[in-house]
């Protein structure tokens, strides 16, 4: 039985924006008794004296704690020991965000109120739970996500960026951290006191910027966005010994829906990813043609769901976990991580491992990329062209989103394409939006042949049309190139999967047609031609989905439909295997 506290409740700080506020009743429930019931079949009791640590940022919680008698203050992190509260757990209610789903470090501190008693829920027993009763999971995955949201807001229990206002490195870390919605704060030393006593005390180099202090662990300097990833829980150790029944090299829509729909059924799922979950869609300003959205959501927010459905359904998702080399000569199947020897095993593989953002041949171009030069348009970038003027090069839909997208931020945004026209390239809907928009200009037959600046960055960008060859110099400090991607398939060149003559991975009747080609050549003896998969490559075992794959339609729509659809085919393949592989 629930115990309530005999003191009247002390006032609750307010949420970070009026949005939240209204919805403090989803962020931080009183579970009922009889829900409480449901928690205690998973749980097990334990007991803190007043006082008592209970949550350290930084630090993977011992579990999910439900309140049954005292309370739990928790205080947000912010490097500094600064202690603001941000709530105070009473009985019924419970801690965690959406990190409690995979055992991921805390984000707040949380210390006992008077004696304490709490049922503990492991992440396990916490996924369990959500399943076994679907409305009871519904509101406390709720209610994770929605912290989560309201600690990004107040930029809480994150890593603390310090450093001089527009460093490079600095840029590359809050992509990484604002992809990933991972909350994080940034200050400049010449602004923050106490950033500037910090500073003053540990005396970075050039080379040392920026520091960054990471809750429980310390200072580190300059790291690299793999040190991050350690840090902050969304990279741990891989064992080299365990067999998962699925490696998905590549989170985007079609990864991140294989994921969901092969866990959901029972399958141990590993999840590979370079940079962010979501792909080049989570980048996506808006979506508005996805099925089910008729007012649009961001790519950022349907990846988003999904990453945290993976969760909920027990997916491993490593971020940053760049597939280097996929071994298809033993069984099981290996992927090799890039940058090192470590070999993961998996009975089977699904490549969705998406494109890569091509670059123009511009001398100078890597020079400037983080300090004037940009693949995609998020937030942060948005914030850093405010009222200014920028350029963005591209004329497909990704490069329209991004357009009306920094369009609200930038004073002007000037779109340049090779051709005449869009129409060949971009949906109707998102060229009258542009052709609507005061702040968007289009300068067809056009293309960036240079880029100047200094140190600080990009500084002035030279501008040719095509048609008369005449060049002008246009001074802005920021420009988005979104010119089309190639196939991330460079990593697979000695592993016998077959791609087409662009790179794309062929799959099912395409790799039989191909064999059957070779044959009629003589280039190879006739081969047992057994049953193909439609979504499996030449290898057996190894599926390709979504933009990789040749002739594939490239829409999210399609690339989660491949996803869901490529789950059957792994059961398939792996009822037909060998007994003695399957256990191996």
């Amino acid at each position: 039985m629930i115990t309530k506290l005999t003191e009247s409740p002390e006032e609750q700080p307010s949420l970070p924006s009026v949005e939240l506020e209204k919805r403090r009743h989803q962020i931080f429930p009183t579970l009922s008794e009889a829900d409480m019931r449901h928690v205690k079949r998973f749980a097990t009791e334990q007991h803190f004296s007043d006082g008592a640590v209970v949550l350290e940022a930084g630090k993977p919680p011992a579990g999910m704690m439900f309140v049954l008698t005292g309370a739990i203050a928790v205080y947000r992190h912010d490097g500094f020991h600064n202690n603001t509260r941000i709530v105070t757990l009473r009985p019924g209610q419970f801690t965690g965000d959406t990190g409690q789903l995979s055992d991921r470090p805390a984000l707040a501190n949380g210390i006992a109120v008077n004696e304490l008693s709490v049922l503990l829920l492991s992440a396990e027993s916490l996924r369990t739970l959500a399943v076994a009763y679907a409305e009871l999971g519904e509101r406390i995955i709720r209610a994770l996500i929605l912290r989560t949201v309201a600690l990004l807001e107040q930029n809480s229990g994150g890593p603390v960026i310090i450093g001089p206002r527009g460093h490079g490195r600095i840029h590359a870390l809050q992509s990484f951290l604002t992809a990933n919605a991972h909350p994080y704060t940034v200050l400049d030393p010449l602004v923050d006191p106490q950033a500037a006593e910090l500073v003053a005390r540990h005396q970075p180099t050039l080379e040392d910027w920026p520091l960054v202090i990471f809750p429980n662990i310390g200072i580190k300097k300059n790291p690299s966005v793999v040190e991050l990833g350690r840090c902050i829980g969304t990279l741990r150790h891989l064992s080299e010994d365990k067999v998962w029944d699925v490696i998905v090299v590549g989170a985007g829509p079609s990864g991140l829906a294989t994921a969901v729909y092969a866990a959901s059924e029972g399958l141990s799922v590993l999840v590979l990813e370079t940079h962010a979950y979501g792909g080049q869609a989570g980048a996506s300003a808006r979506i508005e043609n996805y099925l089910g959205f008729p007012t649009g959501i961001s790519g950022g927010a349907l990846t988003g769901r999904a990453y945290v459905q993976a969760e909920k359904f027990g997916v491993e998702i490593a971020i940053p976990a760049p597939a280097g080399r996929l071994i298809c000569g033993i069984y099981p199947l290996q992927v090799e991580m890039c940058g090192s020897l470590s070999r993961i095993k998996a009975r089977t593989v699904v490549l969705s491992c998406g494109a890569r953002y091509r670059r123009p041949s511009l001398a100078n171009l890597k020079q400037f990329e983080g300090k004037g030069v940009y693949y995609w348009a998020s937030p942060v970038e948005a914030q850093l062209c405010k009222t200014e003027e920028v350029v963005l090069v591209g004329g497909g839909n990704s490069a329209g989103q991004a357009a009306v997208f920094l369009a609200g931020h930038a004073s002007k945004v000037h779109m340049l394409i090779r051709k005449g026209a869009l129409a060949s390239t971009m949906s109707r809907y998102l060229i009258e939006r542009i052709q609507a928009h005061p702040n968007i200009e289009l300068h067809t037959y056009s293309e960036i042949v240079a880029l100047e600046g200094d140190d600080d960055g990009l500084k002035q960008v030279r501008i040719r049309n095509s048609q008369t060859g005449e060049e002008s110099d246009c001074d802005v400090c920021r420009i988005f190139l979104f010119i089309g991607a190639d196939p991330n398939t460079g990593w697979l060149a000695d592993s016998g999967v077959d791609v087409d003559k662009h790179g794309f991975i062929r799959t099912g009747a395409d790799v039989a047609k191909t064999q059957s080609a070779a044959n009629l050549a003589g280039n190879l003896h006739p081969p047992e031609m057994a049953m193909r998969s439609p979504l499996e490559t030449s290898v057996p075992g190894v599926f390709a989905i979504g933009d990789v794959r040749a002739g594939s339609t490239k829409r999210v729509a399609a690339a989660v439909g491949e996803g869901a659809a490529v789950v059957a085919q792994i059961h398939q393949f792996l009822a037909n295997l060998d007994p003695d592989k399957i256990t191996s």
